[in-house]
């Protein structure tokens, strides 16, 4: 039997930096960083608008991780800009929350289906995938 090792040791890695200002030190993250900024570029993610006064305004920060293969070798940095959604506010922000997912049952439904009839299985991975949905409020972020 085939047993994985889920150990992972960060000895060839930089530490993840615990801030923008740590992060920016070190050119592997900041290249993650630049790679996540032209992603929101490229999708529209936002349009540069003054303030206008009154406005609830949302914050952002950024969420750094290592990405590792199934081997525990390091695959990638990864850097992330979220925006603090507590700080939202119901019905002037968002109206509601709901993010389409594929339940476990169906996605083992559908690979028992492919493996009894012999159909090729394939991956793919959607970068930057929550930035193809569409929001139908204005949110003013910073």
């Amino acid at each position: 039997m085939d047993r994985l090792n889920l150990h992972v040791t960060a000895s060839s890695t930089t530490l993840v930096p615990s801030s923008v200002h740590a992060a920016l030190l070190d050119l592997a993250w900041r290249l993650a960083m630049q790679a996540e900024f032209d992603a929101l570029q490229a999708n529209d993610t936002w349009t540069l608008v003054p303030r206008p006064p009154g406005v609830n305004l949302v914050t952002g920060k950024w969420v750094f991780r290592h990405k590792f293969k199934s081997d525990g070798s390091l695959d990638r940095y990864k850097a992330r800009w979220v925006l603090r959604g507590f700080t939202q506010r119901p019905s002037i922000d968002y109206g509601e929350t709901f993010s389409p997912v594929v339940k476990p049952a169906t996605i083992r439904m559908v690979l028992t289906l492919a493996l009894s009839r012999s159909w090729p299985i394939h991956q793919l991975d959607v970068k930057n995938a929550f930035l193809h949905g569409t929001l139908t409020e204005t949110v003013y972020c910073a």
